[in-house]
């Protein structure tokens, strides 16, 4: 088949590396327009952009998919099917009937849970055991399209939403080429997803990032790894904004957000038990074990995250 794939961030390279690999046709990429980085702010292309670049692929970078310029440099190229991962923008009708076969979705859950922008991280913090991916048709409402393909996933003790979100795009670029093929020869056929089960992910907030030391241990560990590496999870000391690494068990309890400091350990208390600090990074410095942060900040008895 002749295929556009159309996705913006890391996640979606290794899609876009098979999709690259099979025996499907490339004819193009679609992604977000180039978005200030770094210190210098310069404009810089989206990962998946600057590999499309790379693989001499027309890349496709429309401020919106509605834009009529873009639909019709997509109907030149002519694609039977445009796989998706993490595009970043809603497409609207006219847009999704340009291909034959439609677009095709590549999800980071096992739909109908977590149907939204965030479903790793949803997932970690609402202590899901098992996530997966999925493949479906998408449709103009969110996520709910007929459905080709999944895999599941057992999500570890210590998956933070990066590690776990590493695993789903490896996993899942296998399964999104299984069901180009699938679409390509006939033998997939896409099922109406379940009327039960549905969740929303929505996208993670600043302030959903925020730490509630009143939240029993378990709560609050999940929370910190749902938002690793982004937005990052956070609380404040002395008025100022600390970002939080992934924490762990520590010994006893202590009052909600009180720092007491051992030997080469920081421990916090939370609602339940106490636990350990892992990396702190304070506002306008760099990250660091959180012994050295509580060293270089002389944390006195009583002091507390708030």
């Amino acid at each position: 088949m002749r295929v556009v794939f159309a996705g913006t961030p890391e996640p979606a390279l290794p899609a876009l590396e098979a999709v690259a690999a099979s025996a499907h046709e490339l004819v193009g990429v679609v992604t977000r327009p180039d978005a200030p980085s770094g210190r210098g702010r310069r404009l810089a292309a989206s990962p998946v952009g600057a590999r499309a670049e790379e693989l001499g692929v027309p890349v496709l970078k429309p401020e919106h998919p509605r834009d009529l310029d873009f639909q019709d440099q997509l109907r030149s190229l002519a694609p039977d099917c445009c796989p998706v991962v993490a595009y970043g923008a809603l497409l609207p009708q006219s847009v999704l009937d340009i291909p034959t076969y439609g677009w095709v979705n590549l999800h980071f859950s096992v739909l109908p849970a977590w149907r939204g922008a965030a479903p790793v991280q949803r997932a970690l913090m609402a202590g899901d055991e098992v996530t997966g991916a999925t493949t479906f048709r998408i449709v103009r409402e969110l996520d709910a399209g007929p459905t080709y393909g999944l895999m599941t996933e057992r999500i570890r003790s210590g998956d933070t939403a990066g590690s776990l979100l590493h695993r789903l795009a490896e996993g899942g670029a296998g399964l999104l080429i299984a069901t180009l093929d699938g679409i390509e020869d006939g033998s997939l056929e896409a099922r109406p997803q379940p009327a039960d089960g549905v969740s929303l992910a929505p996208k993670i907030t600043v302030e959903d990032a925020r730490v509630d030391w009143t939240e029993p241990a378990m709560v609050v560990e999940r929370r910190i790894r749902a938002c690793t590496p982004a937005p990052g999870a956070w609380t404040t000391f002395e008025g100022e904004r600390v970002k939080l690494g992934p924490l762990t068990t520590a010994d006893g309890a202590l009052p909600p957000g009180e720092l007491v400091v051992g030997k080469n350990a920081v421990a916090v208390g939370t609602g339940s038990a106490a636990l350990k600090l892992g990396l702190v990074k304070a506002f306008g410095k760099k990250e660091m074990p959180a012994a050295d942060w509580a060293r270089g900040v002389r944390i006195e008895p009583g002091a507390r995250f708030v």
